[in-house]
């Protein structure tokens, strides 16, 4: 047995559920909490935001990450709410992409709304983060404080041109397609980044938002989105996808490429490698589980190494097939996006 806290003394295997998918992704929320409003998110005032004493320490997330790197963890994603709120978020970048394992060390990549990082890209990129994630909607500068109910596109702007100067690439924007809202700028979006040398990736957008007001004839699809962008681009669907969630076009001659993550359309769930840790310290093994693995518990707790690699595999033996969004009998989570995280 190890002891609590301390690095394990055998060998670990990798971490298979019972289809057989190996899980070498993990997304880890560090906190719920937001700078934005996003009207597909969360309501314009917030949500409840978790105590402060269920948070996981900085020690407690580099414990499980540790852990979760030993187990065959390749990639690990800081997502939020917004993870650039949290004050040590480059102290977590840089003792995260220190950690060995079975196949090294993780790369370690963020997604963001963009706003810290023209104070935050240089120390982040010294820290050992590899990429950046930046969600952007609109160019419209009204359309973004709509959206956004904040009026912050000067600043997500300067945050990307940010990332780009210090060298987190690929610089990969996200964009959440919506009927009615911004579906008319899926050319221009993706021009912006083609000319920029960045990777415009669309999202079908997913019942996740705090009001659980989601209604799937109002999401644009990945076929309406290939249909805009071949009014202006010639398009060459990439052949090889992995595990990645997003099918991806080479734009006209490249080397520029778009993508588009069709969770709801065209689910990519027999790949998925990936596992998610929210803020509090709880593993769940989909996007869209309704079951969590307490973690925060079992460390306070003081259960050892061997406890927690057990509490691992038994949130991924109970992983499913998919998420079947599209059966009569599909639950949206409790939780929404901002706290489970992306």
């Amino acid at each position: 047995m190890s002891a609590p806290g301390g690095t394990g003394t055998r060998a670990r295997d990798p971490l298979v559920d019972r289809f057989g998918r190996v899980h070498q992704d993990l997304r880890i929320s560090l906190t719920d909490r937001c700078s934005l409003r996003c009207t597909y998110c969360m309501p314009a005032e917030g949500v409840p935001w978790l105590p402060g004493s269920t948070v996981l320490s900085t020690d407690e997330i580099v414990r499980i990450t540790r852990l979760a790197v030993e187990l065959g963890i390749r990639e690990v994603r800081l997502t939020g709410g917004e993870p650039l709120l949290r004050p040590d978020v480059v102290d977590v970048v840089r003792r995260i992409a220190a950690l060995e394992g079975l196949h090294g060390s993780p790369e370690v990549s963020i997604t963001t709304n963009a706003l810290r990082l023209p104070a935050l890209a240089g120390p982040l990129k010294d820290a050992g983060l590899a990429r950046v994630n930046i969600s952007i909607d609109t160019l419209d500068r009204e359309r973004f404080a709509r959206l956004t109910r904040r009026d912050r596109l000067p600043q997500t702007l300067a945050g990307i041109a940010a990332a780009d100067a210090v060298g987190l690439h690929p610089v990969k924007l996200n964009a959440v397609a919506m009927r009615g809202v911004n579906d008319d700028e899926v050319v221009a979006l993706t021009q912006f980044a083609v000319d920029r040398g960045y990777e415009m990736r669309f999202i079908e957008q997913m019942p996740l938002d705090a009001g659980h007001t989601w209604d799937r004839a109002q999401m644009v699809t990945q076929a309406e989105v290939l249909a805009a962008l071949r009014t202006r681009f010639r398009l060459t669907e990439v052949p090889t996808r992995g595990s990645a969630p997003a099918e991806r076009w080479v734009v006209d001659d490249g080397p520029a490429t778009v993508g588009v993550i069709a969770s709801v359309t065209a689910p990519f769930c027999g790949a998925c490698d990936r596992v998610r840790l929210t803020a509090d310290g709880q593993l769940r093994a989909c996007l869209f589980a309704r079951t969590e693995t307490d973690l925060r518990t079992l460390i306070r707790e003081g259960a050892d190494d061997d406890a927690l690699e057990a509490a691992f595999r038994t949130c991924l033996a109970g992983k499913r097939a998919g998420h079947d969004i599209d059966d009569p009998t599909f639950l949206q989570p409790d939780r929404p996006m901002s706290a489970i995280g992306g």
